[in-house]
Formats: C-alpha cells, structure tokens, sequence
C-alpha cells in the first residue's frame, strides 16, 4: 500500500518545495518553514490527491487542496505542542522549545491564515465549497482541543465523550481532506458527503488503534516505545473502558496509577501495572471492539460509493493497511 501511494507523495513533496520559500520577517516564517520541512507521512494530502484521481480528474487539480490541509494539520501541530508543553515534534524541537512560546502562537496563526489563502487558487464555484468545509473543520478541531484539555482534568467522563474529542480533534480533518479530493474530482454531493464520513469512521478507528497500541503494539511495527501515554498519565479509550468493563477496584487502581509521577513508582513496574489492570478488567478486549466497529463501519460507507467495484478496493485496502500496523 505505501508503494501505492509513492506517486501521489512525490507529486505532493515536490509541489509543496515551491511553497516552502524565504519570506520576511524571518521569525515569523523561519519557524514555519522549520517545522513544514521535517517531514511526516503527508497523510491527508495523499488522501485528497488519491480521492481526486479516483473520481477520474487528474490530481494536480487538487494539488492547491493538499496543500492547505497539510499546512492547516502543521498549524494545528504548533499550538497542540505549545498546550502539551512538549519538547518533540516528529524527532525534532518544537517551535516553542527552538524559538519562544510568542513566535509559536504567531507563526501558527500565519500557518492558519495561508491554509485559507492557499484556497483561493480555485475559482469562486469550488473556492466557496472548499473554503466552507475548511472553515467547519477548523472550528471543530478547535472544540475538539478543547474538550481534550477539559478532560485531562476530568476523571468520570465516558467512552461516548472521548469518541466525540477525537472525531474533532483528529478525524474531521481526515474527513475534510477526502471530501476536498472528491468535491475537486467531481464526486456528487452524495458520494462526496459519504467519503466524508468514511475518513471521519476510518480517522477515529485509527486514533482508537493508536491509544491501543502504545500499550499492547510491538515497538518495532508502532514506531515508538511501548507505555508513553502511561507514563504521561493520558486517559486513553483504555482508561474509558475500564470505567465502563471494569469493577470498583480496577477503577479506583488505575486512578491512582495515572496520578503518580516517576518519582513515586518506577517507570516499567508502572506500565505493567496499568496493563495488567486494562487486561483484567476487559478493557483490553473492549478497546479491540470498538476499534473493528468504526474500521468496519468504515468500509461499509465505501461500498455504497457510486464508482467501480476496483477503485472501492483501493479504500477497503486503505483502512486495512492503516490497522496492519500491529504484527
């Protein structure tokens, strides 16, 4: 599948060498250009490409589209960071940590404003429909930051809750970047509207997967240490199920182990702990669940597509491979 995508990322890279060019005052965009060049899995600009090519126009039309959900998702990076006070981002140092918390805020705020701009290559018929469904998707990853931070603060909120934080903060822009490639391809309101919800079942089938396999992937297939949301004390949708499977005891546990620091219980014996408990209580299996409900319920969406049994495939093949990354 990534040998599929190769075409739609090398056509996507090279566009986006263009865009990433010197501009004054540098501290404003030297930041900017810093973190677009550390280079991630461009994700949703292949999806809007793919989408485009797939509704039969040729994907440079939407090449503008990519660009603007690759540099939105960037802005959204920026202030996620500044709020998480981290210090990481892909490998390297974030904005806030290289420069000041001063030039992250505005050179997000400048990420966001080209995103829009970006836009305006397209002419006013597809411009107003583009700059409509940015314009909704922003607000909601904006609500769904704020629900994630609300929540950190907030131990009895239930599984339903943490699927709407996550629907807004990461699978609305999953569903933004499909629905721009089909709008642009030509897709009917129906199609483009059903795409759209397919990336918002695929992005929270994802985002689920990624809280279950920072406790239970193998570190070689996930990319990253096992136990980090753990040791960071992250309510994840394993956290959620333990208070919805599990008994008195295995909840009151895993409160008091998400509430100590390093300093308080060493960092092995405190991942094994936290696991032992999501095993015991079923919230293991119960996270694996609801995982195959929305991967599934994904691919249900795809089959009513008004295109060829063969292009379908090529979005059925998309989730499988997305939740492949567990040997």
């Amino acid at each position: 599948m990534q040998n599929f995508f190769k075409n739609y990322q090398v056509l996507f890279e090279d566009y986006f060498k263009n865009f990433i060019v010197e501009k004054t005052p540098k501290n404003l965009y030297d930041p900017i250009r810093y973190l677009l060049q550390i280079k991630g899995k461009r994700v949703r600009p292949i999806l809007t490409l793919l989408t485009t090519d797939i509704f039969g126009s040729n994907p440079k039309a939407s090449l503008d589209a990519a660009l603007s959900v690759e540099i939105f998702h960037n802005f959204t990076l920026v202030h996620d960071d500044v709020m998480d006070e981290a210090a990481l981002r892909r490998g390297a140092v974030t904005v806030h940590k290289k420069w000041d918390l001063n030039t992250a805020i505005l050179s997000g705020d400048a990420m966001l404003i080209q995103a829009y701009k970006i836009l305006e290559n397209y002419p006013d018929s597809l411009f107003k429909k583009l700059f409509h469904l940015l314009n909704k998707t922003a607000a909601e990853v904006c609500e769904g930051q704020q629900y994630d931070l609300d929540f950190e603060k907030n131990y009895d909120f239930n599984t339903e809750n943490y699927v709407k934080m996550i629907r807004l903060k990461t699978a609305v822009l999953i569903g933004c970047s499909l629905k721009m490639g089909a709008i642009i391809g030509g897709a009917t309101k129906e199609d483009s509207d059903l795409l759209y919800n397919f990336g918002i079942e695929m992005g929270i089938a994802f985002q689920l997967q990624d809280d279950y396999l920072d406790s239970f992937g193998n570190p070689k297939d996930f990319g990253k240490k096992i136990g980090g949301d753990i040791l960071r004390n992250k309510k994840t949708i394993l956290y959620h199920m333990i208070l919805k499977k599990g008994n008195l005891e295995h909840q009151e546990k895993i409160k008091k182990i998400l509430s100590l620091t390093q300093e308080n219980l060493n960092a092995e014996e405190k991942i094994n702990q936290a696991k032992n408990i999501y095993i015991e209580s079923g919230a293991k299996d119960g996270a694996r669940e609801m995982i195959n409900f929305y991967s599934n319920s994904a691919e249900e969406k795809i089959k009513l597509l008004a295109i060829s049994n063969e292009k379908k495939k090529i979005f059925i093949n998309l989730v499988r491979w997305l939740m492949k990354r567990e040997k």
